[in-house]
């Protein structure tokens, strides 16, 4: 039978813990690796750190005085009470505050926190034999130090840490937190939050979550980057106060836009922006701007809306179509409706459906959605029609990577020889399926190779009205041999409007041509193989080369 547990008082501090227990001469406790201040209940205690603990591992809040969801081994390290070897520490609890500060110190880096309710900090604590006996303390993540008996093999727990990584995402709740919502349904409200983020399954290579509360003025709870774990984020959640005031979801959801997504609050870079705005009932200010502002930074907007204003109520609401006009798009996707408050666990699932549908995502930018891709391919005599295949095989293996949209990348496709042919430019295709059927059924030309004159042809009359757009152009070349004409000048014309090339040749094709035509730097932007076959492999250099063409030009 597994023993009771039972609630101890050792030094002032409440511990739950399986029976028997002494706490005589006021032994330390041995807690675990990740055991928090919050699963101490205040007052003081001596308590036994264990040895081994990875630092990285750890999650601590503040410095000297620590959120009490830190790890108390962690802050004690962090505070040099201990080493990573363990010993005793005595933790003192202490009232909460309204902000953590960020210190890195004996190779832990501890994180900011706006406000938790309770805190606590550590000194050393008396080194007495542990007469406790039975499990340490309850923890989200207990860690075993005992080595597995000779000829027994150690069992593996899954690790959790990495969450669901089929749903990347950088995700803001901003929840109603004023006066119409009122404090019952404010705490039915973040408990809705609460499951959502629970199956979402937040870890450090999955989703990560942030929330704001909008009222008079808008707040921003907590960032992206302060917890990882679902666990973790629960207890925040939990402690949110009501704050009342108007319900001015623009003003916070603007704020959000502007404030909440950047580097320095845990934004990853090329996953994608969300923010879930909860509205019960009607806004009380402008969020069709606050929209605006929020697709410019390239964060998708989803509202879900709550108890919808009855017929009596409509003359309060400023704009009945508030919910189009804010979202990301208005295509049904973005927009959720709830009835009620009350008996929302079956509309949990398919929200987090829609959160972890990156394809649909296509107001954050990324190298996916917000490039134009022009192919400028060689159809000169000396390819052959079976070795042209493969070109447009690998034309299409690049353009299939990306999310092709009316709003998102773009793909262009020009046939050169001594002339050039146009097969279909940025704005004749909107879905990937059309561009990667239209893609296939390409004929092949025959003819000369005048390079030079097709990369001129293609930034006036493909690039030109794209050069103001919002996307980053590029431009791709497959050839096999060598041109009849100058490719520099024609290049470098390419170069300074903004468009960054990458040359491929195939062949024949001079070393010289590739470097001049290609983009700095030249080694990674011109490529070469010697068979037709082999531009399989360079496929995959390409789309990493245009992720990473982006990104820095986002810096």
């Amino acid at each position: 039978m597994s023993p009771a547990w039972i609630s101890v008082l050792c030094l002032g501090g409440y511990f739950l813990l399986p029976g028997p227990v002494s706490c005589e001469g006021a032994a330390p406790i041995a807690i675990t690796c990740f055991t928090r201040g919050l699963d101490i209940r205040k007052e003081k205690a001596d308590v036994l750190c264990p040895g081994g603990c990875l630092l990285r591992d750890f999650y601590v809040f503040g410095n000297i005085v620590y959120a009490s969801l830190s790890s108390i081994c962690g802050a004690a390290i962090h505070r040099g009470v201990i080493t990573s070897s363990g010993g005793v520490v005595r933790v003192y609890g202490l009232p909460g505050r309204e902000n953590y500060s960020s210190v890195a110190s004996n190779g832990i880096q501890s994180q900011t926190l706006t406000r938790w309710s309770s805190s606590f900090t550590v000194s050393k604590g008396k080194s007495e034999a542990l007469e406790a006996t039975g499990r340490a303390v309850s923890t989200a993540r207990p860690v075993s130090t005992a080595r597995p008996a000779a000829g027994k093999r150690q069992k593996k727990t899954p690790d959790k840490k990495a969450g669901n990584k089929d749903c990347k995402a950088d995700i803001a709740f901003l929840i109603d937190g004023s006066f119409n919502i009122g404090q019952r349904r404010f705490n039915l409200q973040k408990n809705f939050v609460g499951k959502v983020a629970l199956m979402l399954g937040i870890g450090t290579e999955g989703p990560h979550v942030g929330l704001v509360q909008a009222s008079e003025h808008p707040k921003i709870e907590f960032f992206l980057k302060n917890f990882t774990s679902a666990k973790d984020v629960l207890f925040a959640i939990k402690e949110v106060g009501f704050r009342g005031g108007n319900s001015n979801t623009g003003k916070a959801l603007k704020h959000t836009a502007q404030k909440f997504f950047s580097a320095d609050s845990g934004v990853r870079k090329g996953i994608p922006k969300v923010v879930v705005v909860f509205i019960d009932g009607w806004p009380s200010d402008d969020i069709e701007e606050a929209g605006i502002v929020a697709r410019e930074f390239g964060v998708n907007v989803f509202i879900v809306s709550v108890a919808k204003p009855i017929p009596e109520e409509l003359g309060m609401v400023q704009d009945v179509g508030f919910v189009d006009k804010a979202v990301c798009r208005n295509n049904g996707f973005f927009s959720y409706h709830i009835p009620s408050w009350f008996g929302t666990t079956k509309y949990v699932k398919p929200l987090v459906q829609k959160l972890c549908t990156h394809e649909q995502m296509m107001c954050s930018k990324t190298c996916y959605n917000s490039v134009n891709i022009a192919f400028l391919i060689d159809g000169s005599s000396s390819v052959g029609d079976s070795n042209f295949r493969l070109m447009l095989e690998f034309v299409s293996n690049i353009a299939k990577t990306f999310e092709i949209s009316d709003i998102g990348a773009k793909i262009a496709a020009v046939q050169f020889t001594y002339d050039q042919r146009t097969e279909f430019s940025f704005t004749d295709y909107t879905t990937k399926e059309n561009v990667l059927a239209v893609i296939r059924n390409i004929r092949y030309m025959s003819g000369g190779t005048a390079t030079g004159d097709a990369i001129s042809f293609t930034v006036r009359n493909v690039f030109g009205p794209m050069r103001d757009g919002p996307n980053k152009n590029f431009l791709v070349i497959v050839t096999d041999g060598q041109s009849y004409d100058d490719v520099r000048a024609p290049a470098a014309a390419a170069h300074k409007a903004g468009i960054t090339v990458y040359s491929i040749g195939v062949a024949w094709a001079p070393l010289d041509d590739l470097k001049d035509m290609a983009s700095e730097p030249k080694e990674t932007h011109a490529f070469f193989t010697r068979e037709f076959s082999g531009l399989e492999q360079i496929a995959t250099d390409i789309i990493r080369g245009i992720c990473r063409d982006f990104l820095e030009s986002q810096q």
